[in-house]
C-alpha cells in the first residue's frame, strides 16, 4: 500500500497522494508556479523594451512634437512592432491561463482566513482581480493602432482594478484575518504594502511627466512618462508574486485525473 503523506493547512489536514491516485503525476510547488507566472510577462516586457530601442529605437521614442527621448512607452513597445508583439501576447496568453486558477485558490483561501463580515471586502477584491486580468488580455491583443478607443479603455481599466485590487486585498490582508498568520504570510503582508505604496508612486510620477511633455515639450520628459509606466508595471508584477508566500506550502497536483491543489 502506498504511503500516505499529508500537508497542513491552517486547522485542516489534506491529503497529498492518496490510495486512490494515479500513477503518473506531477507535483509542482505553488510557490515555483507563482515565480513562473509573474516571470512570463516580466522577461517578455523585458524583451520588448530592449528590442524596440535596439531595432526600432527612432519610430518607439517619437512623440508629436518630435523632441529627443530614450525610451519608448509600454503602449509602443509591446504593440506597434513584431516580433515585440508576439512575445508579450505570448507571455501573456500563458500566465492567463495560471491567474484564473491562482483566482479559485484564493476565493477558498478567503473563505477560511477572513471574518464572515469582510465577505463583501472579499467579493471586491476578486472581481477586481478577474477584471484586472481580462483587461490585460485585452490591452495587449488589441493595440493602440488596431483599435485605440478600446485599447485606452483596456488600459485605464487595467490601472483601475489593479489599483482597487492592490488596495483592497492589501486591507484585507492587514485588517480582516481571523485566523493568526503563519511567517510566510506576514511577508506577503509587507510586500503587498511595499509594492502598493511604490506603485501609487509610480501612478503619480507618469501622470505627472505626461502631463509635463504634453504641455512642455522638453527632451527626456516622454522618456522619463515611459520610466514611471515601467514602475507601474513592475510594482504591479511584484504585488501579485506575493501569491508565493500566501500559498508557500500549497502543491498543485497534475495527473491523468486532472488538477489538484493540495
Amino acid at each position: 500500500m502506498e504511503k500516505m503523506y499529508k500537508v497542513r493547512f491552517n486547522s485542516d489536514y489534506i491529503p497529498l497522494i492518496d490510495e486512490d491516485a494515479p500513477r503518473y503525476r506531477i507535483i509542482i510547488p505553488f510557490k515555483k508556479l507563482a515565480w513562473f507566472t509573474v516571470a512570463l510577462p516580466f522577461f517578455g516586457f523585458i524583451f520588448c523594451v530592449v528590442w524596440s530601442i535596439i531595432y526600432n529605437f527612432e519610430a518607439a521614442t517619437s512623440t508629436h512634437c518630435n523632441v529627443f527621448n530614450v525610451l519608448p512607452s509600454i503602449s509602443a513597445a509591446i504593440g506597434h512592432y513584431k516580433p515585440q508583439s508576439d512575445v508579450w501576447k505570448t507571455a501573456i496568453a500563458i500566465q492567463v491561463v495560471i491567474r484564473a486558477l491562482i483566482l479559485v485558490m484564493y476565493y477558498y483561501y478567503y473563505q477560511q482566513t477572513v471574518y464572515r463580515w469582510a465577505q463583501g471586502v472579499v467579493n471586491i477584491a476578486l472581481f477586481s482581480y478577474a477584471v484586472e486580468n481580462i483587461s490585460l488580455v485585452t490591452l495587449s491583443f488589441w493595440t493602440s493602432n488596431e483599435n485605440y478607443a478600446f485599447h485606452k479603455l483596456s488600459f485605464i481599466t487595467f490601472l483601475l482594478m489593479s489599483f482597487v485590487h492592490m488596495i483592497v486585498a492589501t486591507y484585507i490582508c492587514k485588517n480582516c484575518r481571523s485566523s493568526v498568520r503563519d511567517p510566510s504570510e506576514s511577508k506577503s503582508c509587507v510586500l503587498k504594502v511595499r509594492a502598493l505604496t511604490l506603485n501609487v508612486i509610480s501612478i503619480l510620477s507618469a501622470c505627472y511627466f505626461f502631463w509635463r511633455h504634453n504641455q512642455y515639450c522638453e527632451p527626456l520628459v516622454y522618456s522619463m512618462f515611459a520610466l514611471s509606466e515601467y514602475m507601474v508595471v513592475m510594482t504591479n508584477m511584484m504585488f501579485h508574486l506575493t501569491a508565493a508566500w500566501d500559498f508557500a506550502e500549497r502543491r498543485l497536483l497534475v495527473s491523468t485525473r486532472g488538477l489538484r491543489i493540495v
